[in-house]
Formats: structure tokens, C-alpha cells, sequence
């Protein structure tokens, strides 16, 4: 349960605010200092209400060729809709290929599959200059596109090439361009990276170090299948014809959907949550508990507050509301922290994980709101 706050008007027109419990943050965007100052125009809202409608068609049509992975294909779509990149971590054969490639046909966007290998070179990625023999028997150079000329790339296995190769994509989703010969060539909009890493051989790969997985808004996590989607895998793929897919979206109308997400207000209560929750991870500092400072050896930096409050945004919006409460930010803290909050030796040996530490980071904060509530 979450603390709120109720503004009531009386007939003096003098307010009274009365605090209550509700599974829900709910508030008045008009109360002074509530953070929503600004809220969403009937134009915006109207377009949340079709990007509502069109998610769902979207789903429908990412159903027709992939069976369960629900929560994989929200969180692909709020990183989207965020501007921001995707690690998706899984074993082979969970259809992470198939997913994204489906996923562009609906959106009508150009799809990149790079399979990175050790002897994989920057410029295999980015494209290079070729020398070529124009008019009057005159050379010249001219670029050659590489595969990062894409909308959305699907960046197999990342972390199997060596760094100087996982640094020219990592400056691509940074900046949006790529610099060869001297020369900044922008890349195309919308622009989308997933990368993904095999989390059981570990032989001969080159992890990405915390600064480069810190690019990364979400880390996605592709589990298998339940029995009953197993079993519909079982019955429904091993046919001869394969369903075509629909174009739900296409770039232009997705660009504005971007727009529309970054319009969204977030209250003032929900930006300190988010500020405090990120400040608890760091341990020895002041806002840390006991526990943090036990299990957790770094915390998050700054970057994962911008990607909590535009992950909520995206969240809200796609449950089709028009302000951002407390719950859109529970949504997203798992895959924006996991990868950014690092456990020492002392916490692997309790079998304490990540994903144990932000529990309690929320647990905590729910408890310290019911405290509140309380006085």
C-alpha cells in the first residue's frame, strides 16, 4: 500500500489535505507544489488513448508468431518508446531473433542482425570507405553503409567481441551517429538497439565492462516457457505455413508516441522517490541502510533516475494513463537496476542477488510511507 494525499474543498473555499493508504498514488495535479503543474492537452490524451488501442493490436499481431514472453515484449516496447536500449539476457532459442524481427515488420521499420564474433571489426559494423573509379577514369572514396544503418539492431551475443569493436556500436547508441574517416554520418530515426548475452559460456567472451551495461536503460530477462506455452509451441510451429504479420505503426507515427511519453508529468512525490531509491544503492553513503552497505559493493549512478522517471512515463502510458504514480515506477525498477546495482562476496554467499536488494529498496520505501501515514 502506498501513501497519497487528498485534497478536499469546503465551502469556504479553504482547503484541507487528509493523508490516506491506497494500492494506488493518486493526487491533484492543480495542488501547488504536487509536481503537475503542466498536465497532458485533450490532444495528448486522445493520442494515449490510441497508442493504448494500437498496443494492444500490436500485441495481437506479435502473438500470431510468438507464444508467451509477455513481459519481454513490454519492456522492449517502454525502451522504445524511452529512447533508450535493451540487453536482453536469455539462452538459445528462446525466440529473441524472431521477437525483435517481428517486432520491426509491425512497426514498419528496418532490422539489423549483427552477429558479433571475435574477429569482428568496427568498421563490419558502422560501414567504411571504398575506393571507387567515377566519371572521367577519376577515384574517389565512397561510404559503404554497415548494418548499423538500421532502425532497430539486434546485436547477437555482445559480449563475444573484444572492446574496440563493442565500443563503436555502444558511441552509435550513445550520440545516434557514427564518426568513420573524420566524417559524423547521423544514424536514422527511430533508432533502437537490443543487445543480447548468453549468461551460461562465459569462455572467450569479452564482458561489457559497468560503464558500457550503463548505456543500457533495461536488462531484460528471457525465461523459458511454462508447460501450457510449451505445449502450444509444440502444436502451433512445426506446421509449413508461417502467419504473416500487420503493420500496426510505422516511424513517423512512433517518433510521435516518443514525444507524447517525454510530455507526461510526473509528480514531485514520485521524482523524490525515485531520487531517494537510487541514493539508497550507493553503499557508505548517508542514505544508505545497514543492509546496503552489507551486501552491496557499487550502487547506481544518475542515469538510472533518467531512466526510472522515462521508463514510469512509458509504463503509464501504455496502461493508458495521463500522469505517472508510484506503481509505473515499481514496474520498471527491476530491469533499469538490476544491472547497475553490483553484490560483493559477503552477499553471493547468502545467496543475495540484485534483484533481492531491490526488493528491500522498495519494501523499505512503502514501509517509510506507511510510517508517515501513521504519524
Amino acid at each position: 500500500m502506498i501513501l497519497g494525499s487528498l485534497r478536499i474543498k469546503l465551502p469556504s473555499n479553504d482547503f484541507i489535505t487528509t493523508n490516506y493508504m491506497h494500492k494506488y498514488i493518486l493526487l491533484d495535479t492543480d495542488v501547488p507544489g504536487s509536481g503537475g503543474g503542466t498536465t497532458l492537452n485533450e490532444d495528448d490524451k486522445s493520442a494515449v488513448d490510441q497508442l493504448r488501442g494500437q498496443y494492444d493490436t500490436l500485441k495481437g499481431e506479435l502473438a500470431k508468431v510468438i507464444i508467451g514472453q509477455d513481459h519481454v515484449v513490454d519492456e522492449m516496447l517502454m525502451c522504445i518508446l524511452s529512447r533508450g536500449h535493451g540487453l536482453l539476457m536469455g539462452v538459445p532459442g528462446l525466440a529473441k531473433t524472431l521477437m525483435v524481427n517481428s517486432l520491426s515488420k509491425i512497426m514498419s521499420l528496418d532490422f539489423s542482425r549483427i552477429q558479433f564474433t571475435p574477429d569482428l571489426m568496427p568498421s563490419d559494423i558502422t560501414g567504411t570507405d571504398i575506393l571507387q573509379e567515377g566519371e572521367a577514369g577519376r577515384r574517389q572514396f565512397e561510404f559503404v553503409k554497415g548494418p548499423i544503418f538500421s532502425n532497430i539492431i539486434l546485436a547477437d551475443e555482445i559480449n563475444r567481441t573484444p572492446p574496440k569493436t563493442q565500443s563503436a556500436l555502444l558511441e552509435a547508441m550513445q550520440e545516434h551517429r557514427v564518426t568513420t574517416g573524420g566524417e559524423h554520418r547521423e544514424l536514422p530515426q527511430p533508432f533502437f538497439v537490443l543487445a543480447t548475452q548468453n549468461p551460461i559460456e562465459q569462455e572467450g567472451t569479452y564482458p561489457l565492462p559497468e560503464a558500457q551495461l550503463d548505456r543500457f536503460m533495461f536488462l531484460i530477462t528471457v525465461d523459458y516457457p511454462n508447460v501450457e506455452e510449451e505445449r502450444r509451441i509444440a502444436r502451433e510451429t512445426t506446421g509449413t505455413s508461417a502467419n504473416s504479420l500487420s503493420e500496426v505503426i510505422d516511424g513517423p507515427t512512433l517518433q510521435r508516441y516518443q514525444s507524447l511519453v517525454e510530455r507526461v508529468p510526473v509528480p514531485d512525490h514520485v521524482y523524490d522517490g525515485v531520487v531517494d531509491m537510487v541514493r539508497m544503492t550507493r553503499p557508505k553513503s548517508d542514505d544508505a541502510p545497514e543492509w546496503v552497505n552489507k551486501w552491496v559493493t557499487w550502487g547506481s549512478g544518475p542515469r538510472a533516475i533518467q531512466y526510472l522517471v522515462r521508463g514510469a512515463k512509458a509504463h503509464a502510458v501504455l496502461k493508458g494513463r495521463y500522469i505517472v504514480g508510484w506503481e509505473d515506477v515499481e514496474a520498471v525498477a527491476k530491469p533499469v537496476l538490476t544491472h547497475r546495482i553490483l553484490t560483493n562476496f559477503q552477499a553471493q554467499s547468502e545467496g543475495v542477488d540484485s534483484l533481492f536488494v531491490i526488493e528491500k529498496l522498495l519494501e523499505n520505501i512503502r514501509d517509510r510511507e506507511a510510517e508517515l501515514a501513521n504519524q
